[in-house]
């Protein structure tokens, strides 16, 4: 049996959310996971099934897959290299130095430190692990679902499943596991930010569209083309899946209040899916007719927390102006 890196996380339900938006509302805590995020799952499955005799991993990350692959890593005894951007918070960088990783900061965004970690792994023979777009990466997110439908019985089916989408590896996961547990009629809410709405061009263009820059804040869901099976799985018509943006200050307002109500510091990125329920917009699309009314229960997949600290969240606030 295959050692497993992540944790069952809690499943938690949310009084002030459910009443907030009229229906029960669970948030599934993957900001408790070891590395502070849902990446572990599927980073964990990949480097079992990769990396196991290998001279060391490298990995391109924004933050979250990094820290996930360098936490990984270390318990495999396997050296890791993580390439990040410029961009990336100071305290991601120092974490994964405290796990043991060597860190390297290349270009600005996440597309100039892949291809940097691409060409370490055919220059020095490592193993290179995608931060998204990887089937290995989906089957071991596809984990999440599982222990949904676990903990909320045969009986209560969700009414939706509320994600944030960066470059859509975490959406991918999401529609196998509800694939693997018989649950492809309850829709999927896919958030972004304006700025790293990348699943959305794509949607809207109906192929895939390769954003010029983030402009967004939130760093984390800073991939400039959304993976293809994300966009696949929006036009398959398996599941349905709504694709909606919110603005860097919506999600920020959502962490604040998050951070009031359930005393969870998240980041920005896990604001965009937060957001959906502190925002209005599940109302709104019951009022457009694209959820029903009455609703199941929500789940709200509450991606992880570990790229930000009180500094950053003051330091946003008065960027953002919240």
């Amino acid at each position: 049996m295959a050692e497993l890196f992540h944790i069952n996380t809690p499943l938690l339900e949310s009084i002030s959310i459910s009443k907030l938006v009229g229906t029960p509302t669970y948030l599934k805590m993957e900001n408790s996971q070891p590395s502070g995020s849902f990446k572990i799952r599927g980073i964990g499955h990949l480097c079992q099934q990769l990396a196991t005799n290998s001279r060391g991993i490298v990995c391109s990350s924004g933050g979250n897959a990094g820290v996930a692959a360098a936490y990984v890593a270390r318990r495999m005894s396997l050296p890791a290299t993580i390439v990040v951007p410029a961009s990336s918070p100071q305290n991601v960088v120092q974490r994964l130095r405290d796990h043991g990783a060597s860190v390297r900061i290349v270009g600005e965004v996440w597309d100039d430190a892949d291809a940097e970690a691409v060409r370490l792994s055919l220059s020095e023979g490592l193993t290179y692990v995608p931060p998204f777009d990887h089937p290995l990466l989906w089957k071991g997110h596809s984990s999440v679902m599982v222990e949904v439908a676990a903990a909320l019985g045969p009986t209560a089916k969700p009414g939706a499943v509320i994600v944030s989408v960066g470059g859509g590896g975490l959406l991918c996961g999401v529609v196998q596991g509800l694939q693997n547990v018989g649950w492809m009629d309850v829709p999927v809410i896919a958030m972004e930010t304006v700025g790293a709405d990348c699943f959305n061009a794509a949607v809207k263009a109906g192929r895939l569209v390769t954003l010029e820059n983030i402009s967004s804040e939130a760093k984390c869901l800073g991939a400039k083309t959304v993976c293809r099976q994300a966009l696949e799985y929006s036009q398959s018509g398996e599941v349905t899946i709504i694709s909606e943006v919110v603005s860097d200050q919506q999600a920020l307002q959502a962490v604040l209040t998050f951070l009031d109500e359930e005393r969870v510091l998240v980041e920005l990125a896990c604001g965009a899916a937060l957001a959906a329920v502190y925002s209005g917009l599940v109302k709104q699309l019951q009022d457009e007719g694209r959820l029903p009314v009455p609703l199941g229960p929500l789940v709200v997949v509450v991606c992880g927390g570990g790229s930000i600290n009180l500094e950053q969240l003051i330091n946003l606030k008065h960027k953002l102006q919240v």
